[in-house]
């Protein structure tokens, strides 16, 4: 059978997450619902990363396999057509290796996190970006956020209900910036615990408003401790980015 990796964009609002489950519209089963339409039987469709309700994507990366072989570019536009009217696209079909795996395969994830700093309601970015009304330092939020850079115990930005075997994860790269009126938080690591993200915007954010240090991040990541985590901020505003993966060998 052959597979086809396929890159992705999607409005979260309208899913209960990625993974497909009862009673709730979510991203894999529209997808899936339009493969079964062009193959003709039912398809698993695997992503790279499961992404909570809410949130949005520019770069997944998921995998499929079909009964006949297909040009990559057709796949692409057919799957768009039987996905009308959800708001997913997908955006480049490749033909991939029988091996291929979206999930275990993929050495890296980057999400970026929008903020609208201003004090007017949003109306082209309702829903897709989290509004801040209150004047953010964003030099401090930058300089707090590099002590996460590095393999540490996340229990303090791990969710409850995190399924993750342990906490300690690698945090390879995050910055602030400020664009106008956007700040823009931007994350990468080989994984994440569930809701890492928002945890850590949340609290940058409590350190922007003034309300905490700069040393207070390095506190609360020491401790390792939930209930010392700042507000979690909406799923909302959080994307994620885009998924790399080990350059093959024979490519």
């Amino acid at each position: 059978m052959p597979r086809y990796k396929l890159t992705l964009e999607y409005d979260g609002g309208a899913f209960a997450g990625w993974q497909r489950q009862d009673g709730a519209p979510s991203v894999q089963q529209a997808l899936e619902e339009a493969a079964e339409a062009l193959d003709g039987a039912p398809v698993q469709v695997i992503g790279a990363g499961r992404t909570d309700a809410g949130v949005h994507a520019t770069g997944q990366v998921a995998h499929l396999d079909l009964r006949k072989e297909i040009r990559a570019g057709k796949v692409r536009d057919a799957l768009n057509a039987h996905l009308r009217p959800h708001v997913i696209s997908v955006l480049e079909s490749e033909d991939a290796p029988a091996d291929f795996h979206a999930r275990f395969d993929a050495t890296g994830r980057s999400y970026f996190y929008r903020i609208k700093n201003r004090r007017p309601e949003l109306a082209l970015d309702r829903g897709r970006a989290w509004r801040v009304p209150v004047e953010l330092d964003v030099d401090a939020m930058h300089r707090a956020a590099q002590v996460l850079i590095g393999r540490h115990d996340f229990s303090t930005f791990r969710d409850s209900k995190c399924q993750a075997d342990t906490p300690v994860k690698t945090l390879d790269a995050i910055s602030v910036e400020r664009q106008s009126e956007e700040i823009i938080v931007r994350t990468t690591a080989r994984s994440f615990l569930h809701r890492q993200v928002r945890s850590i915007v949340g609290s940058l954010v409590d350190v922007g408003r003034g309300r905490e240090s700069v040393a207070w991040i390095a506190e609360v990541l020491a401790a390792a401790d939930r209930t010392k985590c700042g507000p979690v901020a909406p799923a909302e505003g959080l994307y994620l980015a885009s998924v790399s993966y080990e350059p093959r060998k024979n490519q």
